[in-house]
C-alpha cells in the first residue's frame, strides 16, 4: 500500500487532506505534537469526517497511525518510505519541520529512486517553495543535486472551513461540505498521483489569489464588523444586512482586480463570490468571530487579505470604500487574548494611526486610502 506522511493531525489535517489521502487507498500517518491525538489515532487506527450540509453525511477514515512530532528517528524513516508528504501546520511551523523533512529525504536517496512529493497546504502563497528552501538547507551539495531530479515540491491552493468541533470522541471532526484543493502540475517530480479531490492546474496563482482575496478577505471583514458590532459568530455578522453588503462589496472590489489579472469570467466569478457567502452563512459553522479575526497585524500586512485587494483596485481607478471599511474594524480589533491585537493597540496609542497605517499595511499619508480608512476609523466607537 501507498503511504503519505502528513504533519498536522488537527481539524485540517484529519477532515480534508489526510481523508483525501486514505480515500485514495493511502496508509496515512499523521505527525502531531499532541500526545493524545497521536495515541488515540494509533488506538483506533480510524475515525470518522462529518460533513454537515443540506444533509448529514459521515465518512469512515481508515488505515491511519500517529507517530509524535519529537519521535524524529521514526518519522524520517516514515518519510524514507513514503510516496507523498503532505502538511498542514501552519506557515509559522513550515520552517520547524523541514530538518526531519531532509533527513527522511537524506535517507530516502540513498534507498530508492523512486520519486517523492512534498505538499505544503498551508493558508499561505508559495508555502511548497518556502518548505524545499527550508529543507534544502539541510542536504548536502550533492543531496541536494538529486533531490531537485526526485523530490517534488508542488505549491497548493487549499479551501475548506472547518466548524467549531463539538463531538465528544477526540478523533471525530466536522466538516463543510465544500472544499478545494489545487495543485501546481508543474512542480511533481514523475506522474501526478491520482488522488480523486485534488486538482493539478497550470495555473496555481490565479486560484491561491481567488481563493485568499474572496474567501480569506470576506471572511475576515465579516470578522472585524461583526467583533465591533458585539456579534460572537460569522453566521450571526452576516445577518445583519449591513454587514453583509459590506462583505460583498469588499469582494467584488476585490473581484474587480482578480478579473482584470487573471481573465476570470466576470459572471462566473460573481457567482463564486455569492457561492462563497452561501458557505459562511451554513447554519453549521458557527465559526467565532475572534478566532477569524486573530492574529490582526498579519492580516493588515500590505500582501494579505485586506490591504493588498485594496491597493489593486485603487489601481484600476476603484475607490475600494468596503475594504476600507474592513480595514478600519481590523484596526479596532482589541480582543484581550490576541497577543497581536493587544500589540496593535500600543502601537495605535504610542504612535497614532498614520504611522500604524504606513509600518503595518504599507499605506502612506499620501495615499487617498489613508483618508478613507481613518474617517472609517474614527467613526468606529
Amino acid at each position: 500500500m501507498k503511504t503519505a506522511v502528513h504533519f498536522g493531525a488537527g481539524n485540517i489535517g484529519r477532515g480534508f487532506i489526510g481523508f483525501l489521502l486514505a480515500r485514495a487507498g493511502y496508509h496515512v500517518v499523521f505527525v502531531d505534537i499532541n500526545a493524545d491525538l497521536v495515541e488515540a489515532l494509533n488506538k483506533s487506527g480510524s475515525y470518522r469526517v462529518v460533513e454537515k450540509g443540506d444533509e448529514l453525511k459521515v465518512h469512515l477514515v481508515e488505515g491511519v497511525e500517529g507517530i509524535l512530532a519529537t519521535d524524529e528517528e521514526m518519522v524520517a524513516e516514515k518519510i524514507s518510505e513514503a510516496q507523498m508528504v503532505t502538511t498542514a501546520v501552519g506557515p509559522g511551523v513550515l520552517k520547524a519541520i523541514a530538518p526531519v523533512i531532509a533527513s527522511g529525504i537524506s535517507r530516502r536517496l540513498k534507498r530508492s529512486s523512486e520519486p517523492l512529493n512534498v505538499i505544503a497546504c498551508e493558508n499561505m502563497v508559495g508555502a511548497s517553495t518556502f518548505l524545499k528552501e527550508k529543507v534544502m538547507e539541510h542536504l548536502s551539495p550533492a543531496e541536494r543535486q538529486d533531490a531537485i531530479k526526485k523530490v517534488g515540491f508542488p505549491d497548493a491552493a487549499v479551501d475548506r472551513i472547518i466548524p467549531p468541533q463539538q463531538g465528544t470522541f477526540l478523533l471525530d471532526v466536522a466538516v463543510e461540505p465544500y472544499f478545494e484543493w489545487v495543485v501546481d502540475a508543474g512542480g511533481f517530480a514523475g506522474e501526478i498521483p491520482p488522488i480523486p479531490g485534488m486538482k493539478s492546474v497550470n495555473n496555481l496563482r490565479a486560484y491561491v489569489e481567488r481563493k485568499i482575496y474572496t474567501l480569506n478577505t470576506g471572511h475576515a471583514v465579516a470578522a472585524y464588523l461583526g467583533y465591533e458590532k458585539g456579534y460572537d459568530t460569522i453566521l450571526e455578522a452576516l445577518q445583519d444586512g449591513s454587514i453583509l453588503e459590506t462583505v460583498r462589496g469588499a469582494m467584488e472590489e476585490s473581484g474587480a482586480y482578480l478579473t482584470t489579472r487573471f481573465g476570470f469570467d466576470k459572471k462566473e466569478h460573481g457567482n463564486y463570490i455569492e457561492n462563497t457567502l452561501r458557505r459562511f452563512l451554513n447554519p453549521a459553522l458557527k465559526d467565532p468571530v475572534v478566532r477569524v479575526g486573530r492574529n490582526p497585524l498579519r492580516k493588515l500586512g500590505p500582501k494579505d487579505r485586506l490591504v493588498y485587494p485594496a491597493l489593486k483596485a485603487q489601481e484600476l481607478g476603484i475607490t475600494p470604500l468596503n475594504l476600507s471599511r474592513g480595514i478600519a474594524a481590523a484596526l479596532k480589533f482589541d480582543h484581550e487574548e490576541d497577543e497581536e491585537a493587544r500589540k496593535l493597540q500600543r502601537m495605535i496609542k504610542e504612535e497614532g494611526i498614520d504611522q500604524v497605517l504606513k509600518k503595518v499595511c504599507g499605506i502612506s499619508e499620501e495615499n487617498p486610502l489613508c483618508g478613507i480608512i481613518k474617517g472609517y476609523f474614527i467613526k468606529i466607537k
